[in-house]
């Protein structure tokens, strides 16, 4: 698994298109049929790398990212196998041609290709969001910003959370797979979830509008409880 790992950081710097007009969904494309997804999402600036099976969530990775002369700069703020990589920079050349990546290791020879997921048109929902206000026992509570954060990327028609402390490096759990938005229903279709993988392949539904660049998410959680979230963008 750390191998896994260690050959695709490689892909963060796809992130770079993060800024260049090609936000979105990607899939690996490996060079032999295997039952693990690599899914890439980029959206506001920020990135995620994730890997799962039908069975099992194996490992997720990212951060935020800009752009440099045909380099893309990034800073690792989760990984759910090496607290070690948070805080530490990572800096990489990108190639690209219409919904195809390819993506060049280090020793020049190994190459990864990535195809841009089938649903890629924009919503009112695609954005990166930080989680900032949650009702608790019919009070709104406002999270004020720190270390120990929640985010939840939708681009691509893909979602996926990630709760983490940057500071520490603590990994606390991730969820994601494929959403939908339509007249005011936000849909996800859960492919993966660190918590419980019996989670997978259920479909949980929510209210959700975006009012003054805060998106309203209410109804229940995937364990049932009735919840009611405010989340910013975070850019």
């Amino acid at each position: 698994m750390k191998t896994l790992f260690t050959v695709f950081l490689s892909v963060l710097l796809t992130a770079g298109y993060a800024q260049s007009g090609t936000n979105g969904a990607w899939i690996y494309q490996p060079d032999a049929p295997t039952d693990t997804m690599a899914v890439l999402l980029i959206e506001d600036g920020y990135f995620s790398v994730t890997h799962f099976t039908p069975q099992a969530f194996i490992g997720t990775f990212g951060g935020a990212t800009k752009v440099d002369n045909g380099k893309m700069i990034s800073t690792f703020e989760f990984s759910s196998t090496d607290k070690g990589m948070v805080g530490n920079p990572n800096e990489v050349t990108f190639q690209h041609n219409g919904d195809d990546l390819s993506v060049t290791l280090p020793d020049q020879t190994t190459v990864l290709r990535w195809k841009r997921a089938p649903n890629s048109t924009p919503n009112g929902l695609t954005g990166t969001w930080r989680i900032t206000g949650r009702v608790t026992e019919g009070k709104m509570s406002e999270m004020k910003p720190g270390p120990r954060k929640t985010f939840k990327m939708l681009t691509g028609g893909r979602f996926q959370w990630i709760a983490m402390n940057t500071e520490t490096g603590e990994f606390f759990g991730t969820g994601g797979g494929t959403y939908t938005f339509e007249n005011g229903k936000y849909t996800e279709n859960i492919e993966f979830f660190s918590r419980d993988n019996n989670r997978v392949g259920k479909q949980v539904q929510f209210d959700a509008k975006v009012e003054d660049g805060k998106w309203h998410h209410s109804g229940k959680s995937t364990a049932g409880d009735p919840m009611y979230e405010i989340w910013s963008r975070i850019k």
